[in-house]
């Protein structure tokens, strides 16, 4: 009976090896760990450019030297060769749509030129003339000064349609000029005039002190919100700065205009107040009478959505999980034995093994597919709501031309509000239908529902008008018919761009350049492909 009790020599041996083997392995680790948290302690204990006493610091260049890996990486933001899903144009959806726009890569694709509808929808705003699909960071500067949106400055100073507001999440410049020339001053001067003063792509001192290399706020507008709703940013622990910093930009927001304060016309705000749905910021937007435009066909007092990202991924599993914006666009990754984020940001499917694979059991053909059947279900109503509001806006134009009155046509343009904001809403929010799908479906939804209502209330004035023909539909098949429909001279629009971009932005550069806003072997992009593309059209 005793000798059963006891563990045989060999047997004993047997468990001693593995037992000091697990305790070898677990030292290694230990001094493994302490060795890259002592690599990690060196290298900001021994900056070669620590910015002791900086604020902010624009020149991107000069943090390679301390912070190599991530250097690099945020430098592949430059690359444009990512498609999460190759367009496929041999096989549109039963709409006649190429259905890719949900698929977002890092290459600007002209959306209009595939959804012409959404031509109709912007006339009389300026998106209706150009837009096309985000970039990398490293492009932010070159895209907002591409654009045809911002106009065509015939001045180094003045002449843009904007305000310099627009320039606000395109450059670590921008907190300097906002601490330079004063925020209020900042927004309210034209486009044009900050043209040679921001000159550096989105970059460290965005979201980082330039000399603690702390997550912090760079921009007033998300640190202001936070206040009206009685919160302290300062309190968001590590694991929700991880959102924040990319939530100051990736955010609905409008420019705000208050006649008792002119000085503070044009001012970047938040419309939280009330909270972080879309329901929420109608209802703010709603509380003033705001609207971004008058609509060129219809007359109905629009709301543009800008990109509602942050608060749409608060409505999703993963942001209620917990999961923030860099666990997902900026994996973790490891180069020298120096564990740090990939500043390559880019949509998690193109690192799926250090992103979803590092939660999910799934296997990756798997999670693929489920990604694109959701994102798939989304865009069928997408386009239904783009085909519904477009006829809104027509029908309504025809009861104006045909002797409608604005008492007739009131509950018809709210309807069509409405409709159209949640649309543009659930659009705009780059990432949207992978974010929060069931409730980007539940949004497209409504609005193809208040667009119904607005048809329907279109119908009974025409009906009442004695009108009970059908409304015929221009032909909107391509987007350059879509934008003479709407009567926008597409020709004068790209001629004066080509003119600004090949005569002003040179001077801009070279003044950045004279005056050390830009360091020497900094990305400047040329526009020459932009100039050539702009002269043939």
């Amino acid at each position: 009976m005793e000798n059963n009790n006891k563990l045989s020599s060999g047997k004993a041996w047997a468990l001693f090896i593995i037992a000091m083997v697990v305790v070898f392995g677990l030292g290694l680790l230990t001094s493994a760990l302490m060795e890259r948290r002592a690599e990690v302690a060196s290298i900001f204990n021994n900056r070669k450019a620590p910015f002791t006493g900086e604020t902010i610091h624009a020149q991107n260049e000069d943090f390679r030297t301390d912070f190599p890996r991530e250097y690099d990486t945020w430098r592949q933001t430059l690359e444009t060769n990512f498609d999460s899903k190759p367009l496929d144009v041999n096989n549109p959806n039963k709409e006649g749509v190429v259905p890719q726009m949900y698929h977002n890569g890092n290459e600007a694709t002209d959306v209009l030129a595939y959804r012409p509808n959404m031509v109709v929808l912007w006339a009389g705003y300026a998106f209706s003339w150009d837009y096309t699909t985000p970039r990398g960071h490293m492009h932010t500067v070159e895209d907002m000064t591409r654009t045809l949106r911002t106009g065509a400055p015939d001045t180094e100073t003045t002449g843009s349609n904007q305000p310099g507001t627009c320039w606000t999440c395109k450059s670590p410049d921008v907190p300097r000029v906002m601490s330079e020339k004063g925020v209020t001053e900042y927004y309210k001067a034209n486009w044009a005039m900050w043209g040679n003063e921001i000159t550096n792509p989105l970059g460290c001192s965005d979201c980082h002190d330039p000399e603690s290399m702390d997550l912090r706020i760079s921009r007033p507008a998300l640190i202001e919100a936070y206040q009206r709703q009685g919160r302290d940013i300062t309190k968001a622990t590590q694991q929700e700065m991880r959102s924040l910093v990319c939530g100051q930009c990736h955010v609905e927001y409008y420019f705000k205009n208050d006649p008792n304060t002119p000085e503070h016309d044009q001012y970047l705000t938040f419309p939280w107040d009330k909270g972080f749905t879309v329901e929420d910021a109608e209802a703010y937007f709603d509380e003033t009478g705001y609207y971004d435009y008058i609509h060129a066909l219809s007359k109905a007092p629009i709301l543009k959505a800008q990109h509602p990202g942050f608060e749409t991924n608060k409505q999703g599993i993963h942001g209620q999980r917990g999961v923030s914006c860099a666990d997902c666009h900026m994996p973790y990754t490891n180069a020298g034995g120096v564990k740090f984020s990939d500043h390559h940001i880019v949509s998690p499917l193109a690192n799926m093994e250090r992103t979803c694979l590092t939660c999910h059991r799934e296997s990756k053909e798997d999670l693929l597919k489920n990604v694109f059947e959701r994102q798939h279900k989304v865009e069928e109503m997408r386009t239904r709501a783009e085909a519904e509001l477009v006829k809104a806006h027509i029908e309504a134009k025809y009861a104006w031309d045909n002797g409608a009155t604005e008492d007739q046509m009131r509950a018809a343009l709210q309807f069509i509000r409405k409709g159209q904001w949640r649309w543009d809403y659930a659009v705009a929010s780059h990432g949207s239908f992978f974010h929060a799908p069931q409730e980007i479906t539940r949004i497209l939804g409504r609005s193809v529902d208040y667009a119904l209502q607005a048809r329907l209330e279109i119908r009974k004035t025409l009906a009442s008008l004695g009108h009970n023909e059908e409304v015929p539909m221009p032909d909107l098949s391509t987007k350059e018919k879509a934008q003479a429909y709407i009567g926008l001279d597409m020709a004068g629009k790209r001629a004066s761009k080509a003119k600004f971009l090949e005569e002003i932005v040179p001077k801009w550069q070279q003044d950045a350049k004279s005056k050390g806003k830009v360091a020497d072997d900094a990305y400047m992009p040329t526009y020459k492909d932009d100039i050539k593309e702009l002269s043939m059209n």
